[in-house]
């Protein structure tokens, strides 16, 4: 799992759809994901710190969850299919039972936006959506092991076994 925070909104110059765009911790990679009008509004409202008389929706669902005695302790996004994303929110009370439910990814990190939860995307998501937002020191480490690849020669298995002592024999 590698854990996300959220960029900001943008919105699909084609479509005029807006997508959520999250960011690796180290700004290497994004991942966009095309959402909700709805739900833009709700995460851009809490991005910007933006007050409401009344709760909306994703504020109404904290306030369920924490009368309910739980708390939101993550959201993970992690499947992806025909460019449909999944997620699950986890909330635990003080007994320590947690609870994992399924949603949508916009409702996910809005909530977690408001809980102050961690948002964790699994590997094989990342790899399939995301963008480079580094491209320099992608390519800085593409040749760094490609010269590493170059370099191998065979003694340095031979050495790498006795150091970690040869599982065949």
């Amino acid at each position: 799992m590698i854990e996300m925070r959220v960029m900001g909104i943008a919105i699909d110059t084609r479509t005029g759809n807006p997508i959520v765009v999250l960011n690796d911790v180290d700004n290497r990679k994004a991942l966009p994901i095309w959402i909700g009008s709805a739900e833009a509004s709700s995460i851009i409202r809490k991005i910007e710190n933006l007050k409401v008389i009344r709760p909306m929706t994703h504020d109404l669902m904290i306030n369920f969850i924490k009368a309910a005695g739980y708390d939101i302790e993550k959201v993970e996004i992690n499947d992806v299919d025909n460019e449909t994303y999944y997620s699950t929110v986890y909330a635990s009370n003080r007994d320590g039972k947690v609870l994992e439910v399924d949603a949508r990814p916009s409702d996910a990190i809005a909530l977690a936006l408001r809980a102050e939860a961690p948002i964790y995307v699994t590997e094989n998501v990342l790899a399939d959506g995301s963008v480079t937002c580094d491209a320099q020191k992608d390519e800085e480490e593409a040749q760094e092991f490609r010269n590493f690849v170059q370099n191998l020669k065979p003694s340095d298995f031979e050495r790498l076994l006795k150091e970690n002592g040869d599982s065949d024999s």
